[in-house]
């Protein structure tokens, strides 16, 4: 009996089984399509009635408050920085914080890839400081070395796979420049969030080689409070740095 119940216990096999069961939940409609197509139905997930619910969403979900937070205590340090690109900024909830936290004379550009998305982000800020621009992450319009600051919340998870995203984000990047990253991780609560909004979810691992070969080094993982931290949850959440 104790032999049997070991090998039920198989740990090789525990694996695999969350595996197959987190692609059951985990939406796969990016496997399924060409790119164009998939960025079309992002575009019109967000510029819809979905969209219109993001901020909220975000509130609800306690990701508002705790990016505030993760901010404000400097565990990711805005001061000194002169120029931010907030990729994917959605209604903004990202650049909120920014506006609050950077010093003053910093330059904030918003990017998106829905114009709705940034029309409601205008409204929402409230504010003539920071400039807007439509664009895809995979085909950022700025030149090599722009910014010495990204943030990059919940988008990165909209493309099949990381590299063209992160490519760009260190082309415009400078030497020594900083991301934030916070995207979707491979574990129940990123498959249900897979499902809700289209997109897919990262491997913490793997997508950590992926940015040491692009050349962007993680500098701190970061976790909202310490239960997130002892549960592994809240997602990938990572300061990175371009060498």
């Amino acid at each position: 009996m104790i032999r049997k119940a070991l090998v039920a216990r198989d740990p090789k096999k525990s694996p695999r089984r969350r595996k197959r069961i987190l692609k059951l939940v985990e939406n796969d409609l990016i496997n399924r399509v060409s790119y164009d197509q998939y960025r079309d139905k992002v575009r019109d997930v967000y510029s819809g009635p979905q969209g219109a619910f993001l901020a909220t969403a975000s509130f609800l979900s306690l990701h508002i408050q705790l990016g505030d937070k993760l901010l404000r205590q400097r565990r990711f340090d805005l001061r000194g920085v002169k120029s931010i690109l907030d990729v994917g900024s959605g209604a903004g909830q990202i650049a909120k914080h920014l506006l609050r936290y950077a010093d003053p004379g910093t330059q904030i550009t918003c990017c998106d890839l829905s114009p709705e998305m940034l029309r409601r982000a205008r409204t929402r800020l409230k504010s003539d400081r920071p400039s807007h621009v439509s664009a895809d992450l995979a085909r950022l319009p700025f030149a090599n070395e722009s910014f010495d600051c990204v943030t990059c919340g919940y988008v990165l998870e909209h493309l099949p796979d990381p590299r063209p995203g992160l490519a760009e984000v260190s082309r415009i990047l400078r030497p020594g420049g900083r991301m934030l990253l916070l995207t979707t991780e491979d574990n129940f609560s990123g498959a249900w969030t897979s499902r809700l909004w289209c997109c897919r979810t990262y491997n913490r691992h793997e997508l950590k080689r992926t940015c040491d070969e692009l050349g962007l080094i993680w500098k701190n993982e970061l976790w909202f409070t310490r239960m997130h931290k002892l549960l592994k949850a809240g997602g990938i959440c990572v300061e990175i740095q371009k060498q």
